[in-house]
């Protein structure tokens, strides 16, 4: 049985934003797939996601849920990869009030928490505002 810091790092689309690609049709699935929604293949391959993105709509989250108290306010939103693909994640190192739909951002590898107190540490994705 895997332990549970290893078994994050072996799940690809964490740590290496892993998709699965249609080898039919093409259509990209993230988390991957195992029947692709548009032409019902099961043939799929493994691409990396595309890196960069706009905002296609965000909420800035005042009152957090319990857990996440100590960052609140926040921003989370669905942002649109250049390769198509959407993804829901904090958009984070920016000025709340200055975000905007259509706004650039680039995925990042961050830290996003710790295990209770084992302290086993949580690694994840978050998006980040294009300079």
């Amino acid at each position: 049985m895997l332990g549970p810091a290893r078994y994050w790092r072996e799940v690809p689309q964490r740590y290496r934003y892993e998709a699965a690609k249609c080898a039919k049709c093409g259509k990209v699935f993230f988390p991957p797939r195992l029947v692709c929604n548009k032409c019902h293949s099961k043939e799929f391959t493994q691409t990396t996601l595309a890196q960069t993105g706009s905002i296609e709509t965000f909420t800035v989250i005042r009152v957090a849920p319990t857990g996440f108290g100590d960052e609140a306010p926040y921003a989370v939103g669905i942002i649109k990869l250049d390769d198509g693909v959407r993804i829901t994640a904090q958009i984070t190192d920016c000025e709340l009030d200055k975000l905007d739909i259509g706004q650039k951002v680039r995925l990042e590898f961050r830290r996003l928490g710790k295990e209770g107190e084992s302290g086993i540490l949580r690694y994840g994705y978050k998006f980040v505002p294009v300079a």
